[in-house]
Order: structure tokens, then sequence, then C-alpha cells
């Protein structure tokens, strides 16, 4: 017997003297007043069971108490409870829930727009009422949901899906701890069991086995196969997605998204098509970044520029707000207009971020533009940028 074991063992004594026989609720009593570490060995085998829901600790020793004696009359309702307990002994042990409470935390610059204030009436409401939001990267999907939640004081709970994300990543299943196989709620059920908003992340990278959620979706109760456990959601649960897509897949290539599942797509009530932050709302969102509202402006309206040269398919690539965002803190940072924009635009490509380089020089009259030999495409580029908008 190690030396957790017997910590937990004199708690228990002390308490309740020995050969106790203590519920889950007694346990979770025991570990909070002692600060022991919680008995999954105690609860994941069966000779220490006493019945559902009850466990007979083991003396000091290692032996365990002698239960009274209980009537052995052959007639079948003894027979049936005899069954009764045998079944609940193989019921695959089950891990406590002790994750934290997830409230996001407030970011106090963010500046509500778009769909805000209406996405704060379906959380509100606590109805189950499932949300796709949908639209560009970088134009604050995923922070609308947070800070709705943060400001409610909801906890949310995030899951971030991949083409590898499968059933169990969703729901759960077998995990070991300390030696021991017990089954572990994934962060779904434990959405479910809190009246938690789950926000699925980048949905449209999910594959078919996102099915598993589908009378999740409807709001009806989960039974866990594992556990023979019945899951009823609690008041306030929710589902919200977002995506780059509708689930149709990206024709143009610049998401690795998936096509959904129509059956999927159809549990969810409304779609929200999210767009980037008009010139006004990026100019709140920037302006407590930098204390440099001319630059600010400028930022805003060379956004404006590349969002409309994308439009009229005059670039392959877009300035987003986050995007402004990264150059904002790089310009706290070094202190230096060209110098920030042109370290935040070279992931993209040599043509496109001369082409932006030199779109914000037309913007900036402090801020030269790139003087290298470019491609014929670039040239387009700029000239169709250039062509319908005015500096």
């Amino acid at each position: 017997m190690n030396r957790n074991q017997k910590q937990f063992i004199e708690a228990v004594e002390t308490k309740y003297g020995t050969g106790a026989v203590l519920s889950r609720d007694d346990i979770t009593s025991i570990v909070e007043s002692s600060g022991c570490n919680y008995p999954y060995w105690l609860v994941t085998k069966t000779e220490y069971r006493a019945g559902r829901g009850a466990y007979r600790v083991p003396m000091m020793n290692g032996s365990v108490p002698i239960a009274a004696p209980v009537a052995t009359a052959a007639s079948e309702p003894a027979l049936a409870m005899d069954l009764s307990a045998q079944v609940i002994a193989l019921r695959q042990p089950k891990l406590v829930d002790e994750s934290d409470v997830s409230i996001p935390s407030v970011y106090p610059d963010y500046v509500p727009f778009g769909f805000f204030k209406d996405l704060r009436n379906v959380i509100r409401s606590k109805m189950f009422y499932p949300v796709f939001i949908t639209g560009l990267s970088g134009n604050g999907k995923t922070l609308m949901v947070e800070q709705v939640c943060a400001e409610l004081r909801r906890e949310c709970i995030r899951v971030n899906i991949s083409i590898e994300t499968d059933e169990s990543d969703l729901l759960g299943g077998p995990t070991l701890v300390n030696g021991n196989v017990v089954n572990r709620d994934g962060p779904v059920l434990i959405a479910m069991k809190k009246g938690a908003i789950l926000l699925i992340d980048e949905v449209d990278r999910g594959s078919n086995k996102l099915m598993c959620l589908q009378g999740i979706l409807e709001g009806k109760p989960y039974y866990n196969k594992k556990t023979g456990e019945v899951i009823h959601p609690v008041e306030g649960f929710n589902v919200i997605a977002t995506a780059n897509t509708k689930g149709r897949g990206s024709e143009e290539g610049r998401y690795l998204s998936q096509v959904l599942d129509d059956a999927f797509l159809e549990r969810f009530p409304i779609t929200v098509e999210q767009e980037y932050p008009d010139a006004k709302t990026e100019r709140k969102i920037l302006n407590p970044l930098i204390d440099d509202a001319e630059f600010v402006e400028n930022l805003v309206k060379w956004a404006e520029v590349v969002r409309m040269s994308f439009d009229q398919g005059a670039v392959d690539e877009i300035i987003s707000t986050r995007r402004l965002v990264h150059i904002a803190k790089a310009y706290k940072i070094f202190g230096d207009r060209k110098k920030a924009i042109e370290l935040c635009v070279s992931r993209f490509d040599t043509d496109t971020k001369n082409a932006f380089v030199d779109l914000y020089s037309k913007v900036d009259e402090k801020i030269d533009a790139p003087e290298i030999e470019t491609s014929d495409a670039f040239q387009k580029m700029k000239r169709d940028s250039l062509s319908e908008i005015p500096f």
C-alpha cells in the first residue's frame, strides 16, 4: 500500500471509522478536506464495491472488512438482485470531471460589430439554437463568440477541428489514470453537463467523423455506449460552429476545408455570413494599440484598397483585420511603419508582398515604394488595383 493510499485511509478512519462505506460525494468531501489525491484505486477495483455508487474502504493493512451477511434465500428476486450487482460491477469506471470553470477572459479593447448583439440574444435566451458562422479568415468570428460569453459570464468550451478529429476527441473514451483504465468525458459531453457553450472552431476542417454529433445537434440526450450513462443537456447548452466556408469546400484553394455532409449542416438553423468590420470599426480596433492616428487612418484606407482589389480579382490575397492588428503591434515594437508592414506581409509570395507594400506607399507619402524588378503579374495587379480607386 503506497503513501497516497495510506493518507486517504487515515483521513477516512479519522472521520468515519474503520471499514467505512463511502459514496462518491463522501469521497470528494474527504479529498477536499484532507488535500489527498483522489482514490482512483478505490473506485476502479471491484473488490472495494459495496453496491451501486458505494465503496468500502480497506483497513491500513490492506484487508477489506467483511460486509454484513446477506440473506441467500433461493428466490427469484434475490437471484435478480445478484445479477444486477454483477452487471454494475462490470461497468467501466468513469473519471470524475475536475475541469476548471471555463469562462473566457474579457478583452478590454474589444469592439462589438456584425452579429455580436444577435448572438448575445441567442446565448442569453439559454435556448438550444445552434449557429453556424462563416467568413474569411481573420474577421473576428471566434473572438466574437468568446467575448459574448465573457460578457454574459457563460462557460465556453472551445474545440479546434482538424481532419484527424474523431469521436473520442469530441465525446471522450478510455484513458489511463494511475495505472487504471477509466472513461473520460470529452469536451462535448462536459459542455452538455455544464450547460456551457460548445464552440466548434474551424468545423469545415473536419471529416465525416463529425457525424457522431448528429443527435447532440438536435438537442437530444446522448447515450454513452462506453459507460452506459445517458447525458441530458443542461439548460443553456448550445453549439456554435465557425468556418471559413459554408461547408462546401474551398474552390480557390485558400483553405484546406472539407465538404461537410448536408445532414450535418441541416442541424444548424441559421448561418451567419461574417464580413470584415467597416472602416469606422477598424479604427476603433486599432486606436488603442498605437498612438499614431495618421498611421491608423492609413492602415484602414490601405486595407480597404486591398479588399476592393481582392473583390475585383486583381489580387489573390487579402489584408484581414487580424493582419492589421499584427501590423499595429509590430509598429509599437519597432517604431517604423514600413518595417512593420513588410514584416507582417512577408508571409505572402514575393509579388503579392511587393504589391501590398507598393499600394500602401500610394496611401502614405512617408513610405517609399519598393525599388525592385517585378513580374508582369505584379504590374497588372498594381494597375488593376489603382485604376478605380482614388487616393
